[in-house]
């Protein structure tokens, strides 16, 4: 049996002290298989955002273990944590976080700039992502001749291109119309079915409808945890959800 890609034990994390403290996760544990397809969900505040933040290495926990691909975050100083955030997590965030004055082709290759892989497989790997997301026809484009649903499929491209062990999303469809929420959400329905393992931050129920396992928190806590269809399985019946 493979390990599990995520391992969470018992995150905490708290800001600020004395009468000032929050404690934004309380005890959080879980763990994510190879090829699964979760949604964490919550209301603001309910500590989903700091949650993917430390999945993703961009925060760390105040106490807990995380280990990602088998790797224990908490034990990597900050050149190996940077190695393990460029080549094991993909991040599709909101705001798409494009870089403006670069082609979509330029954006796709930077994970891979920064990971050192030479210019020849770099091009070859993000005009193959870029394929992927059905973008071949605008990779010389730039973020702003781009509709915004092309530029999430951009960011999704960049995420995927220096295959990770984990793609996380967060709230990927925020910005988006509800023509470009179908392209993405079809997207990311690919990928789970081809063996992609992704986490999906949202505090929309249709679009966690497209995921296999959903994880609802409160103030800090997991109050549910439901499997909506098997890890490898056809993805979850749904009913008037996005698409």
């Amino acid at each position: 049996m493979t390990a599990p890609v995520l391992q969470v034990k018992d995150l905490v994390k708290e800001y600020g002290e004395g009468d000032a403290k929050v404690r934004a996760l309380r005890g959080v544990s879980l763990e994510v298989e190879r090829g699964d397809y979760v949604a964490v969900m919550g209301a603001s505040g309910s500590g989903k955002s700091t949650l993917m933040n430390i999945l993703g290495c961009l925060d760390v926990p105040t106490s807990g273990r995380y280990l990602i691909d088998g790797a224990d975050v908490g034990s990597l100083d900050e050149h190996r944590l940077a190695v393990l955030r460029n080549r094991r997590v993909g991040f599709v965030f909101q705001s798409f976080n494009l870089i403006p004055r670069m082609s979509a082709l330029a954006n796709v290759e930077l994970p891979l700039v920064y990971g050192g892989v030479g210019q020849a497989e770099r091009r070859a790997r993000a005009l193959e992502a870029l394929e992927r997301v059905g973008l071949a026809e605008r990779v010389h484009h730039e973020p702003n001749q781009l509709s915004g649903g092309q530029q999430q499929r951009v960011a999704v491209a960049r995420a995927l291109v220096t295959a990770p062990a984990l793609l996380l999303a967060d709230e990927p469809t925020g910005n988006l119309d509800t023509a470009s929420t179908r392209d993405v959400l079809r997207i990311l329905d690919e990928l789970s079915e081809s063996g992609r393992t992704i986490v999906l931050i949202t505090h929309e129920d249709d679009v966690a409808a497209h995921a296999k396992r959903v994880i609802r928190l409160v103030d800090g806590e997991i109050v549910e945890d439901r499997r909506q269809a098997p890890v490898g399985g056809p993805p979850p019946r749904r009913t008037g959800a996005a698409r």
